[in-house]
């Protein structure tokens, strides 16, 4: 499968998350923290059940934190999602998660946060 290119370094939004989404976050730090993961992600489903996940890199398996979440949430019968957010030191949300995200939600927010929570934007498209 070719590597999905990269969307562009998040857009802000300008104003604050709700909490719900606020608790995406602390969901997808803790992912992240767990297991000392590069990235750590969490979405919410249509019926308000959360996933979260992290960063998977095997010899036989190589899986972003976001993919997961979502391939998590699909798996437990989630056919939209509201929200989802990812927690990365990377500038740019990663292509393949973003699409896993798009396949169950043409509209749903995905927050980018740097390791501290800090959210760094925003991307709705």
């Amino acid at each position: 499968m070719p590597e999905s290119p990269a969307v562009p370094a998040a857009r802000s939004t300008g104003s604050e998350l709700s909490a719900e989404d606020s608790k995406l976050v602390i969901l997808a730090r803790g992912a992240r923290g767990r297991v000392g993961a590069v990235e750590g992600a969490a979405v919410r489903d249509q019926d308000g059940r959360t996933y979260a996940a992290a960063s998977v890199s095997l010899p036989s398996l190589t899986i972003t934190a976001l993919q997961l979440a979502v391939a998590s949430a699909a798996a437990a019968g989630a056919t939209r999602l509201e929200a989802a957010v990812v927690v990365t030191e990377a500038s740019t949300l990663d292509g393949a998660g973003y699409a896993a995200v798009r396949d169950l939600a043409a509209d749903a927010p995905v927050h980018v946060a740097g390791p501290d929570g800090t959210v760094l934007g925003t991307v709705t498209e």
